[in-house]
């Protein structure tokens, strides 16, 4: 069997508002409860789950998504829809531009809780040349 991830906690000061957040952004399912502990599971694929829970004094962390084109545009128009200010660089201030790079296009957010969301259309940390194993 190959190695995938299952699921992630994401921690957040109310597991509810952000599920229904990042859920609404992505245009995928979740769930107020489960039988996995006290999470509002966001179900971004089939195959992988982001747990959101209400843990105090997080740090923020930051969250990446490879997207095709269609999604990114559709992603993109709901979080000017929700009026969520996006930027071309991981920190800084919001711009509401999208940056090019290695022939894709990259977008950040933070909402709700300082976590970096990012939104990617092709994987700078994963180019062909990069993953020949040895």
């Amino acid at each position: 069997m190959s190695i995938s991830l299952d699921h992630i906690i994401v921690p957040s000061r109310d597991r509810k508002a952000a599920a229904q957040l990042l859920a609404e952004i992505l245009d995928v399912p979740w769930s107020e409860a489960t039988s996995a502990g006290p999470f509002c599971p966001v179900y971004v694929n089939a195959e992988l789950t982001f747990d959101v829970g209400e843990i105090g004094g997080f740090s923020v962390q930051h969250y990446c998504f490879r997207v095709g084109a269609a999604e990114f545009d559709a992603i993109l128009g709901r979080l000017r829809d929700k009026g969520i200010g996006y930027r071309s660089t991981p920190l800084g201030a919001v711009d509401m531009q999208v940056k090019t790079q290695d022939g894709g296009r990259i977008v950040y957010w933070s909402e709700p809780d300082g976590h970096v969301w990012e939104m990617l259309t092709a994987s700078y940390a994963r180019q062909p040349q990069m993953l020949t194993m040895t």
